[in-house]
């Protein structure tokens, strides 16, 4: 018999396994946490493709490996490859500076100069423009790294897409059997994760291809240089919190009233603040219709916290980490007050 002040044996082992639990998981995040990146894209991938996979394996009766590996070359045609264009189009832009920085030394004197005599703004001093050549050598190799970085990740993600594919059923049977809720706010969180990771996954790219589209027509109009670069950045900046494609057209703005165009100089202002970000408006509400109504809020907050955890992923899934905080909340009341507050009203 046991002393009342003495342990259960039962409850020390549960303890111990626990704890050894939990350092082998620490271990392998730690070891696998470079895979993060490459899961969540995984994840994203197999939201979009999980209903088209679903039709065609189980209602028209394809065979599932020839369903998932098609599907997984059509991802490489839609995503992948624009995604590879962009990179070289920018890529085509920064070899120039890393062997001659005397032009944008130049552009950047000329911002410098327009800014101080016009409004005795002294944003830009000699040191800063003096550090851009080196600044520019480092982005350089950044670049590098990054696209490296990207062909690992990309080739990690679609290894792990595949199993995602071809064992959907049981991945997902998983998932639901191990949740710790009530069968319906099972399915409300899995199609809350659905939702959003679908309207951001397709949303945010729509968008910013669609404001980069209309930046280089008004850019290609007012007589830009490299209209198709400065458009690929304007759709890269519109992901951007809070500043969005103000970051790319509003230096390019000023850097044609520094060269004198004053004409054009206004027509960048009108279509940067009418056009542009009218657009972003415009089909924003249009796909909102078809896709998860996010609050605005959200998306923004979300998209700041996403970024420093996951890197270019955090567009997708920072937002679905406030959501899905927002849900749990829900289903938090709805697992354990309401039933209680019911209970409760029964009794009386």
């Amino acid at each position: 018999m046991l002393h009342p002040n003495q342990i259960h044996p039962k409850v020390i082992r549960q303890i111990l396994l626990l704890l050894i639990v939990i350092g082998l998981g620490f271990l392998l995040y730690q070891q696998m946490s470079f895979m993060l990146g490459a899961f969540m894209g995984a994840l994203a991938l197999y939201m979009l493709m999980r209903l088209p996979l679903f039709y065609l394996v189980y209602q028209k009766k394809w065979n599932v490996i020839l369903v998932a590996v098609l599907m997984m070359l059509l991802s490489l045609v839609v995503i992948v490859f624009p995604l590879a264009w962009v990179v070289n189009v920018l890529i085509d832009a920064v070899k120039p500076l890393l062997q001659d920085t005397s032009k944008l030394e130049a552009s950047v004197h000329s911002i410098d100069h327009y800014l101080h005599d016009q409004y005795n703004l002294d944003i830009l001093s000699t040191d800063a423009v003096k550090r851009i050549p080196a600044a520019i050598a480092s982005m350089g190799g950044s670049m590098i790294s990054a696209t490296l970085n990207t062909l690992t990740n990309l080739f990690i993600m679609y290894f792990i897409l595949y199993f995602m594919l071809v064992k959907n059923g049981e991945m997902e049977r998983w998932v639901r059997g191990n949740l710790p809720l009530k069968h319906t706010n099972t399915s409300r969180l899995l199609n809350e994760v659905r939702e959003v990771v679908v309207s951001n996954t397709v949303g945010i790219p729509v968008l910013g291809a669609v404001q980069g589209i209309v930046a280089m027509i008004g850019y290609y109009m007012f007589g830009i240089d490299k209209p198709v670069l400065w458009g690929v950045i304007t759709g890269i900046a519109s992901v951007i919190p809070f500043v969005g494609t103000m970051a790319a057209w509003v230096p390019l703005t000023i850097l044609t009233f520094a060269n004198g165009d004053t004409n054009n100089g206004y027509w960048l202002i009108f279509w940067g603040l009418v056009v542009i970000g009218g657009s972003d408006n415009v089909f924003r509400f249009v796909l909102q219709k078809y896709m998860a109504d996010i609050h605005p809020l959200i998306t923004v907050f979300g998209v700041i916290i996403g970024l420093n955890l996951f890197g270019f992923l955090g567009l997708i899934f920072g937002p679905l980490l406030i959501s899905l905080f927002i849900m749990l909340v829900r289903i938090y009341y709805d697992e354990f007050i309401t039933p209680h507050d019911e209970e409760t009203a029964e009794e009386g």
